[in-house]
């Protein structure tokens, strides 16, 4: 398609005897779905995004790490430092000291082969459950902005949607009535449709 400048772009809003009223409206459903479309999504994404890193950022806060010690041995062997630096380890059971000073228990990542008693570190909220270790700065804005998009691309599709569908009913109205006047003023031109 050649560039043909700015008619191309503003036809729906050009004066022209054959437009009707289904044109008219149909160029204000456009404006209108557009509009929303791009305000819903910027809006919906920037207020997403602020919220997830508003959350991790009062997480890195609120968590604390907390030394726990193991309860019972842990799976596996002790294997060289070179291997279990690439992510290998062995969920077991350790137990910690809440501030209140009660003592809870629960499941964490360790090296295999761990001894009972060895010293972990574990990651605790203000109640002393065990929690995942909070996401740094730098992850946080990543994952506010994946998550802030995301869910922005999906509040932008409603009114892109809706506008889409208005559109299709607006065009087989508009193709209904085209029919009807075809059939009305058809045979007066001396053939017929068949």
């Amino acid at each position: 398609m050649a560039f043909r400048g700015s008619q191309v772009w503003f036809w729906r809003w050009r004066r022209n005897p054959l437009k009707r009223r289904a044109d008219a409206v149909e160029a204000w459903v456009v404006l209108g779905a557009w509009t929303l479309t791009v305000v819903a999504g910027v809006l919906a994404g920037l207020g997403i995004a602020r919220s997830v890193e508003h959350e991790l950022a009062r997480e890195r806060v609120e968590w604390r790490p907390v030394t726990a010690h193991l309860t019972e041995q842990a799976p596996g062997t002790a294997t060289r430092q070179s291997v279990t630096s690439s992510g290998d380890r062995v969920w077991a059971r350790v137990s910690w000291t809440v501030p209140d000073g009660s003592a809870r228990t629960g499941q964490a990542r360790v090296e295999p082969g761990s001894a009972v008693g060895s010293p972990v570190t574990v990651w605790t909220d203000r109640e002393g459950r065990l929690v995942t270790r909070p996401a740094t700065p730098d992850q946080a804005r990543l994952r506010a902005a994946m998550i802030g998009t995301l869910l922005g691309v999906g509040a932008a599709a409603v009114p892109f949607v809706g506008g889409r569908v208005l559109c299709a009913r607006l065009e087989r109205r508009r193709m209904e009535q085209w029919d009807a006047e075809w059939a009305l003023f058809g045979p007066l031109w001396g053939r017929t449709t068949g």
